[in-house]
């Protein structure tokens, strides 16, 4: 049977799992829309085609499929550059469908034209940076070996974002819908598989060490069947867990055995026990990145057997040697080296209170005056405090400003935690905690800073007008806070484009429709979870912060 190349994107959208589509129609994109329409797919329309890609990210973040966004050509899709970059840092499966001028008019000046030809703009090379895979699609006769090299990498154990840019004119051109049935790519890919010689040799390390400690990572939060098996084995072995802080929330962080976040804007358990008390490391789907290793801090890991496991195999040993690195899924790692633990009897591990160790190190920081939250930070600490006993069945936390809740909301097995790694765009924060709004019903709170905010508020009017319930958390001190705090602490406080004016943030919601709380005391934020309905409405929570408070840290830039 022939069909328009329209519908056969559409048809390929289904059988990706593709359920909701975000973006913004222009002329160059409408056959596809057109055949959208009947499709059963949600069309979400957009306020900046950057939301849109930053809305497919959050989607394909907290649900682990692919998340869709769709655009015109020339600034419709560079518009999404941003989003994409950070899809792309991140590793998350997003496809991009982007509309072309007809390919008789390439290199003519062709309004909107981004072909390359005659001068024009070159999607393609604009692209090529940020995506695992990106096609100009300009016939027919390759259309099928495009779509599955799309849906292999979409589908990849490493994915990424892939853009497919059709020329108006080819997705009016009639083809075979039988190509769909030649995708070799669609089918379930194989896992792989842990051997018995690796098992033993990282089991036999275990049983060796006196004080292994868990280094969890964000692989451990893509693998469904990680956390509750990773718990199981910390429980079993009576061995800490910390995370990277994308991996934050792969073990309950309320457990005794919980040690936080390992970082340079964490509070420090992590750090302390793995330089003084740990013997040896299990890395699991952790990249040892600036964040994570204090900027490379040489003496982390030093005197200490390390295991790294990583279904990526380019994370493997990427900037320090391992003494077993093994690829290979972390929830089948995990699973195999449980059953090894329980069948060869490997014993629990003696293990200091964890809980007295914790106010110990507690004890130091304030003896040597660096704790990173001075008195200042009192009524952040009080809302994430709030926050964390407000809802037993978890939420989900976007988060742009990232320090406060790495320090102070401790993520459970309930909760989604979306912190802006990436590319750390400020201005994402809200159209990625809409986009995840669309895969799971719980609470849902973007986190970010009034710089970002103004980046992004415009996407606020996509959740009115879909009615997507949202809280949006706007720290106010009216600076660009990590600026200003670098500029204070390395720059001999020669503040210079940092500090700017707010607008009335309580007009500003008004004129959304929607309800505003302002918390400039520990009395107005109980007030806010008294009184907010966090489960239906959309809010807008400005907390206020002094402008020259600093987490007591360096970023070292």
């Amino acid at each position: 049977m022939q069909i328009q190349v329209s519908q056969l994107i559409v048809k390929f959208l289904q059988q990706l799992g593709v359920e909701t589509i975000f973006g913004m129609p222009g002329a160059h994109i409408l056959p596809v829309y057109d055949d959208l329409y009947d499709s059963g797919i949600q069309t979400v329309l957009v306020k900046h085609e950057q939301g849109a890609a930053f809305m497919a990210g959050g989607y394909a973040r907290v649900s682990g499929r692919i998340g869709a966004c769709i655009t015109t050509a020339g600034p419709g899709a560079s518009n999404l550059i941003t989003g994409i970059a950070n899809a792309y840092a991140d590793k998350l499966p997003m496809l991009v469908i982007t509309g072309e001028a007809p390919t008789h008019i390439f290199g003519r000046g062709g309004l909107q034209e981004s072909s390359g030809e005659g001068g024009s703009i070159n999607q393609t090379a604009l692209f090529s940076g940020v995506t695992r895979y990106h096609k100009l699609i300009e016939r027919t006769d390759y259309l099928v070996n495009v779509l599955n090299q799309a849906a292999r990498h979409l589908r990849a154990d490493v994915p990424g974002p892939v853009v497919l840019s059709i020329p108006v004119n080819v997705q009016k051109e009639l083809v075979d819908v039988a190509i769909l049935s030649k995708l070799p790519c669609l089918n379930p890919l194989p896992k792989l598989k842990i051997t018995p010689q690796m098992l033993e040799q990282c089991g036999e390390m275990i049983r060796a060490a006196e004080r292994p400690v868990v280094l969890a990572g964000y692989g451990c939060i893509q693998s469904a069947q990680a956390h509750e098996i990773l718990c199981e084995l910390s429980d079993r072995l009576n061995m800490p867990v910390a995370s990277s802080l994308k991996g934050k929330g792969a073990i309950d962080e309320r457990l005794d055995l919980s040690l936080g976040s390992l970082g340079v804007t964490s509070g420090g358990y992590a750090l302390h026990y793995l330089l003084h008390e740990a013997d040896l490391i299990i890395m699991l789907g952790a990249g040892f990145n600036e964040r994570t290793s204090y900027v490379w801090k040489t003496d982390l890991l030093e005197g200490k057997k390390i295991i790294q496991v990583d279904r990526n195999v380019a994370q493997l040993e990427k900037v320090f040697k391992a003494d077993l690195a093994i690829q290979s899924d972390l929830g089948d790692f995990l699973e195999s080296i449980n059953n090894y633990c329980v069948q060869k009897w490997v014993e629990p591990k003696v293990c200091q209170d964890l809980t007295l160790y914790k106010r110990s190190i507690d004890r130091q920081l304030e003896k040597d005056n660096a704790v990173i939250f001075g008195e200042k930070f009192n009524l952040v600490k009080r809302f994430f405090t709030l926050l964390e006993q407000q809802f037993d069945d978890g939420i989900v936390l976007v988060d742009d400003n990232i320090i406060f809740s790495q320090n102070f909301y401790r993520v459970t097995s309930h909760d989604h935690f979306v912190p802006n790694t990436g590319v750390s765009s400020l201005g994402h924060a809200i159209p990625a905690a809409i986009g995840s709004r669309f895969v799971v019903d719980k609470p849902t709170f973007a986190i970010l800073g009034d710089g970002g905010f103004q980046m992004c508020c415009m996407e606020i009017m996509t959740a009115v007008n879909y009615n997507i319930p949202l809280n949006i958390v706007l720290f106010n001190n009216q600076t660009l806070g990590l600026i200003r705090k670098n500029q204070h602490q390395q720059y001999q406080e020669r503040f210079l484009d940092c500090d700017f004016k707010n607008p009335d943030y309580a007009l500003l919601a008004q004129s959304f429709g929607i309800t505003h709380f302002k918390i400039a005391s520990l009395e107005d934020c109980r007030q806010v979870f008294d009184q907010a309905d966090f489960y239906h409405g959309i809010n807008l929570i400005e907390l206020m912060i002094d402008r020259d408070a600093y987490p007591n840290y360096s970023s070292r830039r």
